[in-house]
């Protein structure tokens, strides 16, 4: 299809991307002029309407999103193939792009070294999400390679490795709860006072469940996006709840924090996830990196 030009996939993809002509114009650094006639000039090769406009900007048509399937899919061969020819001269340059959840911050930087110190040109970007966010990152192929706990079960998402990562209760060494029996009851756990993460992230959706199959009910008064923000809420006096390898992996953790073990199953059970998108086949670049990142992983949790 001679007549499917990448200049003008590419304006009608940043266009969409961005909600706005002029915003992607921005972005690509050139007149908003020019990206609305490529876009026009494609309709009118297509014979088809591609974009909407609303009052919030514009949105893909059916067609629209079709294009863009086919352009990010295109971008995907594109990369494949000159990652290839790179990986000739030993990976000598190239992208990895990573998402995953806060609490693999220590882990996933110890590989990115590692890796680095191996293939000092090639370029990692790293982001730090959501569960939700990561799951979509990866299945829209925005990322290579995703890490997340607890994973929502998804057709798409093809796992290369798991590792069991058990819940705990981080709560500070003058605490009260310290005096409670272990392992920790949800039940007792409503008596006090708890900070818990946001509700789209992993960590809070596996308590509401365990709150569904329990009847109880956690009621937190201190709601956080950071598992980060959580720990220290904890450390300065507090209680959260936050997956044992996270604690653990935290220098000196232990000189203001106890661990104490929960009794609910499900919150024993937990797992630790290092995946792609099914049917995806990642370039050398990110091939490499991940045995380098389950390599990581195994060598501190399992």
């Amino acid at each position: 299809m001679s007549f499917l030009q990448e200049n003008r996939l590419k304006f009608l993809y940043e266009a969409i991307q961005h909600s706005s002509v002029r915003a992607a114009a921005d972005f690509l650094n050139i007149a908003p002029s020019a990206v609305s006639r490529q876009i026009s000039q494609l309709e009118q090769e297509l014979d088809t309407v591609l974009i909407e406009r609303h009052r919030r900007g514009i949105i893909a048509t059916e067609a629209g999103n079709k294009l863009i399937i086919y352009y990010k899919q295109y971008l995907i061969q594109q990369e494949m193939v000159l990652d290839s020819l790179k990986s000739l001269r030993k990976l000598e340059s190239g992208t990895i792009e990573l998402a995953i959840g806060e609490g693999f911050i220590n882990k996933v930087t110890k590989a990115m070294c590692l890796f680095n110190e191996e293939y000092p040109k090639i370029k990692i970007i790293l982001s730090t999400n959501n569960s939700n966010d990561i799951v979509r990152k990866v299945i829209d192929d925005d990322v290579h390679i995703g890490v997340i706990f607890n994973p929502p079960h998804h057709p798409k998402i093809r796992s290369h490795y798991v590792a069991l990562s058990p819940m705990v209760v981080a709560a500070n060494k003058n605490h009260p709860i310290n005096n409670e029996p272990a392992p920790i009851k949800m039940s007792t756990l409503r008596k006090y006072n708890i900070a818990l993460p946001e509700i789209a992230h992993g960590v809070r959706q596996l308590i509401e469940n365990v709150e569904k199959n329990t009847g109880i009910t956690l009621t937190p008064n201190v709601i956080s996006n950071s598992l980060t923000a959580l720990y220290y809420y904890a450390s300065n006096g507090g209680v959260t709840m936050i997956p044992e390898f996270m604690l653990k992996s935290t220098p000196n953790w232990s000189e203001t924090l106890n661990s104490i073990f929960l009794s609910n199953n499900n919150l024993n059970s937990m797992d630790t996830v290092i995946f792609t998108r099914l049917g995806r086949q990642l370039a050398p670049a990110p091939a490499e990196f991940l045995k380098y990142l389950i390599s990581s992983f195994k060598n501190d949790i399992d």
